[in-house]
């Protein structure tokens, strides 16, 4: 798979990129490690060789799946983590970054994120400039290597980067989850930032598995994602799919695929996808082979707009 530079770093990462908020199990139903962590290889087998976790998954416990899975090729991969926002204090961050070693098995992480701005989810308010201040402690003592956010506003961002070089953000980023497109997509082209989507096949529309009458299991985060749970969204969903498939039968791929393809083709940015296993894992690589014309860029563009014209500004899927 070829290779794209992170940011304005020296660091080369797949344009799919393995996700493994569900390897954490809370927020997920029927995850099996034994089949996460085939996943995970199977990824990279396949020659996805970034992945992405974080401290808040599982309090840890992806951190520690993701070692069981790649501590022995270590070196062959690019490995991203997250630190939370009840963390931003500069010896929180420090504190943090030393368990995510730890939990890696690792004595370096390539790409270490704010996973949310401060204040989220009731944490304290930290200035990002001590915050900064303590990745920029990291990056020079070699324990990352680069600096990245996650679900940043386009002002926010701007604002980290005062403090020192972000080479990436992290968004909600799909066909049918367009947010990012109107400020934070401008600013990084603009500045070099790689934007690393997450829930790059809207937590599993995008797949078409889901028909018209699916009911998720106890615990799945996603049966509080506003495009499933309300009706007028999952119907313009269902019709936006129909229009999808006659495309992807003809470029001889899934829905899936189609949907990674033209993600990957959007500026700056690479695509996470999730994998319970092997199979789905090698599955989501092969969408790097799909290669689409301005055209048909153009057509898939249009269909995806059914789904997210009608939406409103709310950044993120769910009310949780």
């Amino acid at each position: 798979m070829e290779k794209r530079t992170l940011g304005n770093s020296e660091i080369e990462i797949t344009p799919i990129i393995m996700g493994t908020w569900q390897a954490g199990k809370r927020g997920w139903a029927d995850i099996e490690d034994s089949e996460t962590i085939k996943g995970i290889r199977g990824a990279v087998d396949a020659g996805i060789t970034t992945i992405d976790t974080a401290e808040i998954y599982g309090d840890g416990y992806s951190e520690r799946i993701v070692a069981q899975a790649l501590a022995d090729v270590r070196e062959q991969v690019i490995l991203a983590t997250k630190v939370f926002p009840n963390h931003l204090k500069y010896n929180q961050v420090i504190e943090a970054c030393d368990r995510s070693l730890k939990n890696l098995k690792t004595d370096y992480i390539d790409l270490y994120q704010i996973h949310w701005p401060s204040g989220a989810f009731n944490s304290e308010i930290v200035p990002i400039e001590e915050t900064m201040n303590a990745l920029n402690k990291l990056k020079k003592e070699g324990k990352i290597r680069a600096i990245g956010v996650s679900n940043f506003s386009r002002e926010q961002t701007a604002e980290a980067a005062q403090y020192g070089q972000i080479d990436s953000t992290q968004p909600p980023y799909s066909l049918f989850w367009r947010k990012i497109e109107k400020e934070e997509m401008p600013y990084c082209v603009e500045n070099n930032i790689s934007i690393i989507a997450y829930s790059s096949l809207a937590q599993g529309l995008l797949t078409g598995k889901f028909g018209p009458d699916h009911r998720f299991a106890e615990g799945d985060i996603r049966a509080k994602n506003r495009l499933f749970y309300i009706k007028e969204n999952y119907e313009r969903v269902q019709t936006a799919l129909e229009k999808l498939r006659p495309i992807a039968e003809s470029k001889q791929c899934s829905l899936a695929q189609l949907a990674i393809a033209w993600l990957i083709a959007q500026p700056q940015t690479k695509a996470i996808v999730g994998a319970r296993n092997a199979e789905q894992a090698t599955a989501n690589a092969k969408a790097g082979d799909v290669k689409l014309s301005e055209d048909e860029l153009a057509e898939i563009d249009a269909i995806g707009r059914i789904v997210t014209d009608p939406l409103d500004d709310r950044p993120v899927m769910w009310d949780f």
